[in-house]
């Protein structure tokens, strides 16, 4: 299969779309603990949904992890596990600080580590990507992207100084900027840990094409193990808060003076599969970006943050912003989706280097 930067470009957009929408439909799930909707909205993004589409779109699942070396699965399996401390701390930025502006701190570091590491890592970051035209294009429009994020973070600040107290709680219920920085930043680091987990699945990428999957979905059963890992963080961490919390009846009540069980179970299902999605379509995108592969990361945060964006404005989270922040956030997103052209562009001169 040829590689089509621009093609992967737009998947990685699709990914950003999925990312930036999947908690729209949790804000539709009525009394139930975060604890609750999110572990069943987990239930599908990093296990059944996973599975279902690596089994149906790839060739001999099983014999394929089967067949991995243990310790690929282990570290495919442990950066899973440490994203999952960034993932669930990513529903509380969104609590503390809302779409915009929690997606644009925790996703900026997310996007420096997540690009950057994995080809430092390797050893090729200075020798092959650097020297070359296509690899400083690159590297360009990773910087732009993260002066994209930089103008949302400067936006959203700029948004909290202007609005008053009770405009900051009809738009986040539970804003709060200290403690939503601290776990954006948490969430951030350690949320860089799933490209990571990307990186080591190579192996697993191998196997399942020497079984016959066609390359578009070559990424998928590193998700199976990948998101498995995801999972057990979140799900010990939602289960102790269920308990705790005494929030596990949640699951079971099914009258209606406490909640809509059967709406609340299909708006979380809904959140989990979009979520996944993002995943689904990036690996597709990455599978077309030829020998800079890595870069797919920062065309992942900068989409999920451009239309994240366009969903915090649609949910009315900018309301009562002045001007000069509203000329921050448009500037943001001409940055952003710049940045996803330079960063295509980049990797379609690395395809005509290889030919």
């Amino acid at each position: 299969m040829t590689p089509n930067p621009f093609v992967g470009v737009v998947y990685h957009w699709l990914g950003g779309l999925a990312s930036g929408s999947f908690y729209v439909p949790y804000r539709a799930v009525k009394r139930w603990s975060w604890e609750t909707y999110w572990l069943v909205g987990g239930f599908f993004s990093w296990i059944i949904v996973p599975w279902f589409l690596a089994s149906i779109m790839t060739n001999r699942l099983a014999a394929t992890l089967h067949a991995t070396p243990a310790d690929t699965l282990f570290w495919v399996y442990f950066f899973g596990v440490l994203w999952g401390f960034g993932g669930l701390t990513f529903g509380l930025t969104m609590r503390y600080l809302g779409m915009s502006l929690g997606m644009a701190v925790a996703l900026g570091y997310c996007a420096a580590f997540g690009t950057l590491i994995p080809p430092i890592f390797h050893g090729v970051f200075l020798s092959s990507v650097l020297p070359s035209q296509s690899g400083k294009v690159i590297v360009f429009g990773i910087a732009v992207c993260l002066a994209g994020i930089a103008c949302a973070g400067k936006a959203g600040t700029s948004k909290e100084r202007e609005m008053s107290e009770s405009q900051k709680k009809e738009a986040i219920r539970e804003f709060n900027l200290r403690k939503g920085l601290l776990v954006a930043t948490f969430s951030g680091v350690m949320s860089a840990c799933f490209a990571f987990g990307l990186d080591a699945g190579v192996p697993i990428r191998r196997l399942t094409l020497q079984n016959g999957t066609s390359p578009l979905w070559q990424g998928l059963p590193i998700l199976v193990v990948l998101l498995l890992g995801g999972f057990t963080t979140n799900f010990v961490w939602c289960v102790f808060l269920n308990f705790r919390n005494r929030s596990g009846r949640e699951y079971f009540t099914p009258t209606a003076a406490q909640a809509p069980m059967l709406w609340n179970y299909f708006f979380s299902a809904l959140a989990g599969t979009t979520w996944y999605f993002q995943f689904f379509f990036y690996t597709m995108g990455e599978t077309q970006m030829g020998r800079y592969r890595f870069s797919s990361w920062t065309l992942h945060m900068a989409s999920i943050i451009i239309f994240s964006s366009l969903w915090g404005i649609g949910l009315h989270e900018w309301r009562g912003a002045s001007r000069r922040t509203w000329t921050w956030l448009f500037l943001s997103l001409f940055v952003l989706i710049s940045s996803t052209v330079i960063v295509g562009y980049g990797n379609y001169l690395g395809t005509l280097t290889t030919k």
